[in-house]
């Protein structure tokens, strides 16, 4: 018999954290998931990052969401922390779908960067990157095994 997990939706530009064996699901369109989790621990986070391009010059618009997605990402590193204060290994795994046109994937990749660097500066190791242009796509992140799935 198959176990049904509870599913937690993650709408853009937002993130949840759990201590229990559930499910995040996500859409991605023009947007990064950042997915956390404890190697021994259950618990995990998922934030859901839109690349938002504006303007004249997509990638000077970006540069000003920068700090607004450094703050979403520490707040949401912090609350997997307060729910989860003894877990030690935490590990990342990135998925994205990446928007067409060289603009907005120069926007994408500084996203990205923001992210690893940040990720890096707090002793989260990065275990994979799944970046992806074309149709948008569906994931599924399961943090209690560390499962991520995209279609």
């Amino acid at each position: 018999m198959e176990m049904r997990h509870r599913q937690v939706s993650v709408p853009p530009d937002r993130f949840e954290v759990v201590a229990d064996d559930a499910v995040f699901t996500v859409d991605l369109h023009s947007a990064l998931a950042v997915c956390i989790y404890d190697a021994v621990d259950e618990a995990g986070a998922l934030l859901h990052l839109r690349v938002i391009t504006r303007g004249a010059q997509p990638t000077e618009a970006t540069d000003t969401t920068l700090a607004t997605e450094l703050l979403l990402l520490d707040r949401c590193v912090e609350a997997l922390r307060e729910l989860a204060p003894d877990a030690r290994a935490l590990q990342a795994k990135i998925a994205a779908h990446r928007p067409e046109g060289a603009s907005h994937q120069r926007a994408c990749d500084s996203v990205l960067t923001l992210v690893r660097h940040f990720l890096a500066d707090v002793d989260i190791t990065e275990i994979s990157a799944d970046v992806a242009a074309g149709a948008p796509r569906k994931l599924r992140f399961r943090p209690s095994m560390g499962t991520l799935q995209i279609s």
